[in-house]
């Protein structure tokens, strides 16, 4: 049992609750009827494998979930990776990676990463989803127009031409069919809520193409019917079977080999990494609508043990579907069972009502899609960051923009998350700043000083993007300070390269006969310090617990060392930081 389910039950489960999820399940469930069949389609796969994605994950991972509320399923984002894995490896190889996907994810949930989701930048996951839905809308363009292809090409700009090229196959019926049910699509929702505008666009629409294919002779559109058949033993049903999902091999009659799952590796990760970014910020969205707080790692764990299971059905990769997961929570849903309960609406309508779904024309699925695509976009998202956001936010998102666009989400996320990192860091370098005080400048505190000594304060963190840029600013010191109090007070953390840069400016101002105090408190940097052993290792460098004892020691060893001139030219032995340890005291 998932900590979704638990918490649920702890809350309280009764008949009340049970007719909420009830109600809520038929409701997502009716919606999920349509999107699973049109994304399995997306994909290059018979549309039955959607509806058992949607039965089998949909069910096991709402059981063993960490969210109250998520609802599992295949969804518009993987189109984008599932549909290369099928056309180039089939169905069985689709389903093998999916099963791959999922046991890499029930290793991302054991190893706790569930919490790493917060840290992939905003502009990261909107340009990565505005490019996806990109290219899902330029997938529909086919059937919406009812297109002939002479090939399908994979990438982004060769479909493109393809499709300009096959402009004159254009067909008018598919695209008033299209049309139409877009204009449904948009038109319902304003007029009711109660029943899914899907179920009633479709219905509709379906009826009307029917219709008029019996008695217009020229007007004919491809359907669900005439696009797919399946034959089960000496029978051939078009559309889908009317038979629930069966246990089956995923990977066919395929030899499993090592080869053959490296081939499918990448693939896999791809799935797992874009199954688990989905599906975290599904989650965190519907904890936004309910005020719950969900499980990220339970709810990977499930995600990976609903992607291990569901191609042992024919089912192919699912996540956490955001438009079903507001669905769900918009229509009342208490607790998983809810999902459940979705899931058995999808089975029962395959048991029911198959042969109907034969009448669903292609385009209309495809107009679905496209306003599928549109919802995900957020372009309020995307335009907001391109007028608000700071330069370089707006070049991370173009980036995962156009290199989802171009070549796929994998480099797109990789190289978003790897330039938002190195962005990230030269603002965190620009954070730390510095602050001298020496003989010469015009502050208060450097005419405060003692002869001879100056201090040096650095505030912000001291790790590898800020390190040598502070610590190469002391160099900059006049020749006349004999001994620099390094502020360190105000930094919170030190790294190693951090403390190499420190240490390569203690062996140089040994070089130089001078001293370095370092001044605290030092809660993070004193543990790296002791480490270290920087007061052994360095002859010229006194460890003090503040910057007045700091300045006092500094003071002193300027008292107990006036002949610097001779000091400098080596006929005087430079003192070392432990014949001087005792001078504060």
């Amino acid at each position: 049992m998932g900590t979704g389910l638990r918490a649920a039950l702890a809350h309280g489960y009764d008949a009340s609750s049970f007719r909420a999820d009830l109600l809520a399940g038929i409701v997502v469930g009716i919606v999920a009827l349509p999107l699973s069949m049109a994304l399995a389609i997306a994909t290059g796969v018979p549309p039955q494998h959607g509806l058992y994605t949607a039965i089998v994950a949909g069910a096991l991972v709402a059981l063993l979930g960490g969210s109250r509320f998520q609802v599992t399923g295949p969804t518009a984002a993987f189109i984008v990776i599932l549909a290369p894995i099928a056309a180039k490896h089939g169905l069985h190889g689709l389903l093998t990676a999916g099963l791959m996907a999922g046991v890499l994810l029930i290793l991302m949930g054991l190893a706790r990463l569930g919490r790493l989701i917060q840290f992939i930048p905003h502009p990261v996951t909107t340009g990565f989803t505005a490019g996806i839905a990109t290219v899902i809308a330029v997938l529909q363009l086919k059937d919406a127009f009812g297109l002939t292809l002479a090939e399908a090409p994979e990438g982004f700009v060769d479909r493109l031409q393809s499709y300009w090229a096959a402009r004159g196959t254009a067909s008018v019926p598919e695209i008033l069919t299209a049309a139409a049910t877009l204009a449904l699509l948009l038109l319902v929702p304003r007029i009711t809520k109660k029943v899914p505008a899907p179920l009633i666009a479709l219905g509709i629409v379906a009826a009307a193409t029917a219709l008029l294919g019996g008695f217009v002779p020229d007007f004919s559109v491809d359907t669900i019917g005439s696009r797919f058949q399946t034959t089960i033993g000496d029978k051939t049903y078009a559309g889908i079977p009317p038979i629930p999902p069966k246990p089956i091999l995923p990977w066919g009659e395929q030899a499993i080999t090592l080869g053959y799952l490296r081939e499918l590796l990448p693939s896999a990760l791809a799935i797992a990494l874009l199954g688990a970014i989905e599906s975290l910020l599904s989650a965190v969205i519907a904890d936004g609508m309910t005020g719950d707080e969900h499980d990220p790692n339970a709810e990977l764990v499930a995600l990976g043990a609903g992607n291990v299971v569901a191609p042992f059905f024919g089912g192919i990769a699912a996540t956490g579907a955001l438009a079903r997961t507001a669905t769900n929570v918009r229509a009342g849903a208490r607790s998983p069972i809810a999902a459940v309960v979705h899931a058995a609406v999808v089975a029962a309508a395959i048991l029911l009502l198959a042969p109907l779904v034969a009448y669903i024309p292609m385009a209309s699925l495809a107009a679905l899609l496209l306003l599928v695509a549109w919802n995900m976009s957020e372009l309020h998202h995307f335009r907001n960051i391109l007028k608000v956001a700071p330069r370089s936010d707006v070049v991370v998102l173009l980036t995962c923009f156009f290199l989802t666009v171009i070549f796929d989400m994998v480099i797109a996320v990789s190289a978003g998350v790897v330039l938002a990192a190195i962005l990230f860091m030269r603002r965190m370098a620009e954070l730390t700043a510095t602050e001298l005080h020496a003989p010469g400048k015009k502050t208060e505190l450097a005419q405060m000083l003692p002869k001879g000594v100056a201090l040096y304060r650095i505030d912000g963190p001291l790790f590898f993007g800020a390190a040598q840029k502070a610590m190469s600013a002391m160099g900059t010191i006049r020749s006349g300070v004999r001994v620099i109090v390094l502020d360190l007070s105000n930094v919170p953390a030190i790294d190693a390269t951090g403390l190499v840069a420190l240490e390569s400016v203690l062996e140089r101002l040994n070089q130089q006969k001078r001293f370095l105090v370092l001044a605290g408190p030092l809660p993070a940097p004193q543990s790296v310090f002791e480490k270290a052993n920087l007061d052994e290792h360095h002859e010229n460098v006194i460890l003090a617990k503040s910057v007045k004892e700091a300045l006092t020691i500094a003071g002193d060893i300027v008292r107990l060392n006036p002949d610097w001139a001779a000091m400098a030219s080596g006929a005087t032995p430079l003192p070392t930081s432990a014949t001087l340890g005792s001078a504060g005291s």
